[in-house]
């Protein structure tokens, strides 16, 4: 198996924050590996399959499963499930392309699972 690469989250507000308070990162529950800034929620007002979801602009350390059709609470959507990198826990999916027009906004972004990661410098 090769070597695996993991990257950094890029923390736009830097390394003091707003406010100083530091980085504002979400990371895998299970292996610790970083993959979401704060600063690129673009929602916490979304259900996923275990409670409540975060819905972000940019994720980093994952990989996706195959595209999918699902019936969400919003409609029809194509999604495909996101898994760590490091240690394949699944944590949300990517919103590839919605049905509705009111929808469109969600594509290319990314549902995490609030009860599936640790939140480092709050």
């Amino acid at each position: 198996m090769g070597r695996l690469f993991i990257e950094t989250v890029n923390d736009s507000r830097g390394e003091s924050g707003e406010g100083g308070g530091g980085r504002r990162i979400f990371k895998c529950k299970w292996c610790k590996v970083e993959f979401a800034s704060y600063y690129d929620i673009f929602s916490k007002d979304f259900q996923g399959r275990f409670g409540r979801a975060y819905l972000f602009r940019k994720v980093v350390n994952i990989s996706l499963g195959p595209n999918e059709e699902r019936k969400l609470a919003s409609g029809f959507h194509t999604v495909r499930d996101i898994y760590c990198t490091s240690c394949q826990q699944i944590l949300g999916w990517k919103y590839e392309k919605a049905v509705e027009e009111s929808q469109k906004y969600k594509e290319g972004m990314f549902i995490l699972e609030k009860e599936r990661m640790l939140k480092e410098g709050w």
